[in-house]
């Protein structure tokens, strides 16, 4: 149990505007550009320079794991190198491919989530939507987050009774 207290759990999800799922299309004359309004940037975050940070404040002494997918989109090469330098420091967890998902954080999305379709009206832009989304981060329940980490014992033990097959988590 000690250990599963010293992983940092990394995931990702995605949050919709009116809970819309799909492709949004956006019509213009040719020749025209774009307005700035109807467009959305992309950035492609560099994680290693942002990762030393999030370790050493999780971790302060040190003697971190982080754990990430271990799908070939999951696992960048800029994280991948930095845990090399950092060896001495954090350890990065040895996750099988294809493994069932088990990673906690997937609770906190699907409160978030709940949390976010009962707010009404719905958000009506971008900015609307990231600021209601780190409201309710910032007022998750600390109890929710304690009860995760000690999960992760019957979670793992459900996979292997499964043998390796889905599980109510």
């Amino acid at each position: 149990m000690d250990e599963w207290k010293r992983v940092a759990w990394s995931d990702e999800s995605r949050f919709l505007i009116h809970h819309v799922d799909g492709c949004v299309r956006v019509r213009h004359l040719p020749g025209k550009q774009l307005l700035p309004s109807s467009t959305a940037s992309h950035t492609q975050a560099g994680g290693g320079d942002q990762l030393h940070p999030y370790m050493v404040f999780v971790f302060p002494t040190g003697n971190g794991i982080f754990q990430q997918g271990n799908a070939p989109c999951h696992k960048a090469r800029i994280v991948l190198e930095w845990f090399e330098e950092h060896t001495n420091e954090f350890h990065l967890m040895s996750w099988p491919p294809n493994s069932p998902y088990l990673v906690p954080m997937e609770h906190i999305w699907d409160v978030m989530m709940q949390q976010l379709r009962a707010e009404t009206p719905p958000c009506p832009n971008i900015l609307t939507l990231r600021d209601r989304c780190l409201d309710i981060w910032y007022n998750l329940s600390p109890v929710m987050y304690k009860k995760l980490v000690p999960s992760m014992p019957r979670r793992v033990a459900a996979v292997l009774k499964a043998n390796g097959s889905t599980t109510h988590y």
